[in-house]
């Protein structure tokens, strides 16, 4: 990366800590942020007919700020997110096209509508069925769509980290806001399930997933940026990152952020070669430094409850039979309703009935791959193979995207704790299925034979 990439970061950096330093201070700002971000991207997407994937950055910058606009009211409805990620993609394919070989998420898109008709006969007259299809089917659409963006779609190494870093800012932002509203923990209550406190009133789970995402892609720019000076900001990012999804209390985003960096780390590290891996030693040397200072200070600040959080244990170091925290109590009962009706499924929304009626408790699902197994029965089974042997195809014939293995890793994982409450796993997918080509290497120049 040049000079200027590294003033522009500096400077892309110091706007999304302001945008935070505005929104806190004016909560109102939040909204006219949002619509301000959508009309900037639409305007460029189209002023340039997406020749530079702009789509796909609008998409990336939406994914990463969806979480920030919720929790400050920023959003006009609760999932304008995910749909404005379908929008933005959907522009895109309408200037690009897609690849001829989209059609197995053709297939999947498809799959899912059977289940609409299923939930229409099999919900109940009190539901608000238009509310329940949306919540159940945004996150699944939004995938699909992303899927179809991306899958074969060759886009220059240059443009893909303009992507990631639309991907990065907003997480920023939502890290400083969370330091401006909770500078210290000891203005709020820690929760040993979730620390609202830390999470500026908001899901913790959420806030989880999406810093743990912030402090993956902060690790990936340390081996990518060959800068000792921008290495030494994104470390001590990393630190407030980190910091910041630890107490939040919530360990799903936390070890899924650890499983994508290890991932990341080492496929990058064995695709180097011998002379660059010594450099390599030094930044793995730093990282981990980094992550025991992070796991110390935080233990530190919350009068070692994380430990016993981590520990599966309560406020006064008593062991708690059930690790997951009730989701294998959900599960159960989605796999349960699966078995019962295993070729068309309970349709799509019935599952939160359907635990109302078996359980006696009405949540929403917190695992994608049951839910999908219960809601669409065989589709669902036959759409949840499509979504991983496809890419695990893909993979076995380019293995370019250094990316691929930890986004997928963050979407598997991901959808196992959180479901798709969120955008960002599904649009993660789609990244991990381009083509990226570098085309700063230097063309191969062969001697002509002559006879």
């Amino acid at each position: 990366m040049n000079s200027n990439s590294n003033i522009e970061y500096l400077k892309l950096l110091g706007l999304h800590f302001g945008f935070a330093y505005l929104i806190y201070m004016y909560r109102p700002l939040s909204t006219m942020l949002m619509l301000s971000v959508l009309a900037y991207f639409l305007f460029i997407t189209i002023q340039n007919e997406n020749r530079n994937n702009e789509a796909l950055m609008g998409a990336a910058y939406i994914a990463g700020a969806e979480v920030f606009f919720r929790m400050t009211g920023g959003m006009v409805f609760y999932e304008t997110g995910k749909y404005m990620v379908i929008v933005f993609l959907i522009i895109g394919m309408v200037f690009k096209g897609t690849s001829s070989k989209t059609v197995p998420f053709w297939t999947y898109l498809l799959i899912l509508v059977p289940g609409i008709i299923v939930a229409s006969i099999t919900m109940s007259l009190e539901a608000d069925f238009r509310k329940s299809i949306a919540f159940n089917l945004s996150g699944p659409v939004c995938l699909g769509v992303s899927a179809l963006y991306c899958y074969y779609k060759k886009i220059k190494k240059e443009d893909f980290q303009k992507v990631i870093l639309m991907l990065l800012m907003p997480l920023i932002s939502i890290m400083f806001y969370l330091y401006l509203y909770t500078p210290t923990l000891q203005e709020g209550l820690i929760n040993m399930s979730g620390n609202y406190a830390a999470t500026g009133g908001y899901g913790p789970n959420q806030i989880s997933t999406v810093l743990g995402m912030g402090a993956f892609l902060i690790v990936t720019r340390l081996f990518a940026i060959k800068n000792k000076f921008i290495n030494m900001i994104d470390i001590i990012l990393l630190g407030l990152m980190g910091y910041r999804a630890v107490i939040t209390f919530s360990r799903g985003g936390v070890f899924t952020a650890l499983v994508c960096i290890a991932v990341f780390i080492i496929l990058h590290y064995y695709k180097q070669e011998r002379r660059e891996q010594k450099n390599t030693n030094y930044k793995i040397i730093l990282l981990i430094s980094s992550i025991l200072l992070i796991w110390v200070y935080s233990s530190i600040k919350t009068f070692g409850l994380i430990e016993n959080r981590y520990e599966n244990r309560d406020s006064a170091g008593q062991l708690k039979d059930d690790i997951t925290t009730g989701r294998i109590e959900l599960v159960t009962t989605e796999l349960d309703a699966f078995y019962n009706f295993p070729l068309t499924g309970i349709g799509v929304g019935k599952g939160y009935e359907y635990r109302e009626e078996t359980l006696g408790i009405d949540i929403a699902s917190h695992n994608e791959i049951s839910r999908l197994l219960s809601e669409h029965g065989l589709l669902g089974l036959i759409a949840l193979l499509i979504l991983i042997f496809v890419p695990i195809l893909f993979w076995t014939k380019f293995k370019n995207n250094y990316y691929f293995l930890a986004f997928m890793a963050f979407w598997f994982l991901t959808i196992n704790h959180s479901a798709m409450r969120i955008a960002m796993p599904a649009f993660v997918y789609g990244l991990a299925l381009l083509y990226i080509v570098d085309e700063k290497k230097p063309p191969v120049h062969r001697k002509r034979l002559s006879y």
